[in-house]
């Protein structure tokens, strides 16, 4: 890839040269903040969209994963779904089946369209892709598919249409994959079996990731967006941070050196010509001087460090009771096995266990937003609660703009755009909530979290849709939030702060486990958790 540009319609360039190359068989990983455009890269890699400058080559059959697979259309099929990740050829055919499927059953056709499309699909090998689907399915899914053509999206949990759609690709024999987000939706034992994969695969792999831990473990490159351009880590995300520490270090000292150069050449030349004046054997001189100044300063200067975002989250809190949630023989629509414990203040307490075992139907009890169907919850005195979801559901939010969400909250214009500059979104102030990237929602909601000032949160997987550096100003700022909270996590950086955690297995039976690396021991093999040390089964 070199020099590749590209602006939004009517916007400036988001990106503008980006160099960079992922040797055969390497796995690298684009990194940057929310909105410089990583995913865009992979959907212009993809032929989904069309650079405005540079050139790419791709060497060999692309696949690509988008971050919202199977998310943005519940009412699609498993069929719809998978047609979309197939290779170009049967991609378009399957497209083409599926409209004339359907123009047939509406009685807009007389079947003859249908039968030339099937013939297609069977002709590219659309009936050998389907017995991948199937076996993809049986290793992915855990109830069986009878049926891709009637089998709704919906019915599988956003964890199970994630490993599908990964598995199907992993086993696809695709020289190239593109994955955006690959780890969304999945529960740890998923993202641990996604790492393997990855390990395993001999694909060369680019994909955009903001899980820390997963890209420690397997990303042998590091391309970064930033700046409107990029630079590559050629190691492992563990050393990438302390790379980038020098970079800009690097940065910052030779643009001083450039600028002290530039200050020296121009003082000599300015004597220079002082002794022009005075004494016309020196003119030859002085123009040499002025000739050296102006070619070093048409060079230009070397770029400069890139300012990093400067996040800044403040979760103050407040002092309540010491038992601050309750539960008594609590349970949530059947999920899981009813339960007692309590919370008391400060503690973190993270909500674990595979998809689909009831983890944000508990956190919802807590919240308010469901109902028990067996026992209580109940917070204690001098306790205000604030909430975080998961797919950041705010229909309060929807059609305002960033500063009036915010000047609700402190009612100051002033105090308004400096909180949203604190988040970096000061220049999303004017923009409405509904068009905000995945990551800008989160960070605005978290704000509002700050501004309202609870002393008690529940965070549903509040890191799925930061980027790195937000996510790590959300650490920092719980480390020094003066309240309790609570939180549904996958992200095992973000868990590893945690003082205990709850355990819900497949089976419905919930466990309360008292530190990081028991939870992880449990979670890796929950049919085992009984005999983890330390780990105490509630009932």
């Amino acid at each position: 890839m070199s020099e590749l540009e590209y602006a939004p319609p009517g916007a400036d360039s988001l990106f503008f040269d980006v160099s960079f190359g992922v040797a055969p068989g390497e796995h690298a990983a684009i990194v940057g903040a929310n909105g410089v455009g990583k995913s865009t890269i992979l959907r212009i890699l993809s032929g989904e969209l069309d650079a405005d400058e540079g050139e790419f080559a791709l060497g060999g059959n692309v696949l690509r994963m988008t971050q919202d697979v199977g998310m943005s259309r519940p009412d699609d099929t498993l069929r719809d779904m998978l047609i979309e990740v197939a290779p170009t050829a049967l991609r378009e055919s399957g497209r083409a089946l599926v409209i004339a499927e359907r123009a047939m059953f509406a009685g807009e056709s007389d079947g003859m369209d249908y039968a030339e499309t099937l013939t297609h699909w069977g002709d590219l090998g659309g009936y050998e892709l389907e017995s991948q689907w199937a076996a993809a399915a049986r290793r992915s899914v855990k109830t069986p598919v009878e049926d891709f053509h009637t089998r709704l999206v919906s019915e599988l949990s956003g964890g199970e249409r994630k490993r599908l759609v990964l598995d199907l690709l992993f086993n696809s024999n695709a020289d190239i994959l593109l994955l955006d987000e690959p780890d969304n939706y999945l529960d740890i034992p998923t993202r641990v079996w996604l790492e393997d994969q990855i390990k395993s695969c001999k694909s060369t792999i680019l994909m955009v990731s903001h899980d820390r831990t997963l890209l420690e473990r397997v990303a042998t490159k590091i391309v970064v967006i930033e700046g409107a351009g990029c630079w590559v880590h050629g190691g492992s995300y563990q050393t990438f941070p302390e790379a980038r520490a020098r970079r800009q270090e690097l940065l910052g000292d030779a643009l001083k050196r450039w600028t002290d150069e530039e200050r020296r050449l121009f003082a000599h030349m300015k004597v220079m010509k002082t002794r022009a004046a005075q004494n016309f054997k020196n003119a030859t001189k002085a123009n040499a001087a002025e000739t050296r100044w102006e070619k070093f300063v048409a060079i230009g200067p070397p770029p400069p460090p890139v300012p990093d975002q400067n996040i800044y989250v403040n979760l103050r809190g407040a002092d309540s009771a010491r038992r601050v949630l309750i539960m008594n023989d609590v349970s949530v629509s059947d999920l899981f096995m009813p339960f007692s414990d309590e919370v008391h203040f400060g503690e973190r307490v993270g909500l674990i266990g595979p998809n689909g075992t009831g983890k944000s139907h508990l956190l919802g009890a807590f919240a308010g937003t469901k109902e028990p169907s067996h026992g209580t919850v109940g917070f204690g005195p001098r306790t205000s609660v604030g909430t975080f979801t998961q797919i950041n559901d705010r229909p309060d939010f929807l059609g305002r703009q960033c500063f009036e969400i915010v000047r609700d909250r402190v009612f100051d214009d002033e105090k308004s755009m400096k909180a949203l500059a604190r988040y970096g979104l000061a220049a999303n102030a004017k923009q409405d909530f509904d068009t905000l990237s995945g990551g800008q929602k989160a960070r605005l909601e978290i704000l509002c979290l700050e501004l309202e000032g609870h002393n008690v949160l529940l965070l549903d997987e509040p890191t799925d849709n930061l980027d790195i550096e937000s996510s790590e100003a959300l650490e920092r700022a719980l480390d020094g939030f003066q309240g309790t909270v609570v939180a549904v996590s996958h992200d095992r950086t973000f868990l590893a702060k945690f003082d205990r955690f709850l355990m819900i297995n497949d089976d419905g039976e919930v466990y309360s486990l008292p530190d990081y690396d028991i939870a992880m021991t449990a979670l890796a093999e929950p049919a085992k958790v009984a005999s983890v040390r330390l780990a105490k089964k509630l009932s």
